[in-house]
């Protein structure tokens, strides 16, 4: 249903992609189950607290909650926009976004483990020793996820004829395969950093991340200047 409120009629798009489907696929409904799923395993327990200091306890858990909460939303949107603006359904596609869906699900634990510990709870237990290998499944998570989209995109891109693309739409998605690379990139520098330092200072391999927003400003400051070159089209 949430996908209904971001995507316009078929109607309102002029005709101009009749040989996409921009109906809602079971593939996404299945999706949006696995996505609501994996947002529920966040949660430690649905019980309703005994006590004041249980409640506390587990208010704790708050701030980690929110973040993962906002990586999964990060990624169920990405894989939303997609499925709308390519609307495709074949094997490979179906293949590739399984696994995807496998990868979130499997790595949700992992997940509000890393930001839990980073968040100061007292009740996680993990030795100095412990870090660097948490950084590097963290890392291998995230390279994969944005391997499994930068497959889904390159896909899109090279079925660009098949799928009646325009070249402005071609070009949006060659950038997006672009912006793939670049956060699989950046996982990559976190999962190496994580390696080399010693066990004190591999908790620093986290702030590698944070060259993901000035990174994808770049690429897309560079391509918008590229985009201005394209030939004008009516059908938007």
């Amino acid at each position: 249903m949430i996908r209904k409120l971001f995507s316009p009629a078929h109607a309102e798009r002029g005709g101009r992609d009749s040989k996409r489907n921009y109906e809602i696929q079971r593939i996404e409904t299945f999706s949006d189950g696995v996505f609501a799923f994996a947002l529920t395993l966040l949660i430690v327990s649905l019980e309703v607290p005994q006590s004041f200091d249980e409640l506390l306890t587990k208010m704790r858990g708050f701030f980690a909650f929110g973040i993962c909460f906002l990586v999964l939303v990060s990624i169920w949107y990405n894989q939303h926009l997609f499925f709308r603006r390519y609307g495709m359904d074949d094997l490979w596609t179906v293949v590739i976004n399984g696994c995807l869906l496998f990868i979130v699900l499997f790595y949700i634990y992992p997940l509000k483990f890393l930001f839990t510990l980073f968040l100061g709870n007292s009740s996680i237990k993990i030795t100095r020793g412990q870090v660097p290998l948490l950084m590097v499944i963290y890392a291998a998570g995230f390279i994969i996820i944005y391997f499994l989209f930068f497959l889904l995109y390159l896909r899109a891109y090279k079925r660009s004829k098949e799928l009646g693309l325009n070249a402005v739409e071609k070009f949006d998605c060659k950038s997006t395969v672009y912006k793939e690379i670049i956060m699989m990139s950046v996982g990559l520098c976190s999962l190496l950093t994580s390696l080399i330092l010693s066990d004190v200072y591999a908790s620093f391999a986290g702030y590698v991340y944070l060259l993901i927003s000035p990174a994808i400003h770049i690429l897309y400051r560079y391509r918008k200047k590229l985009r201005k070159n394209l030939p004008a089209y009516t059908h938007i």
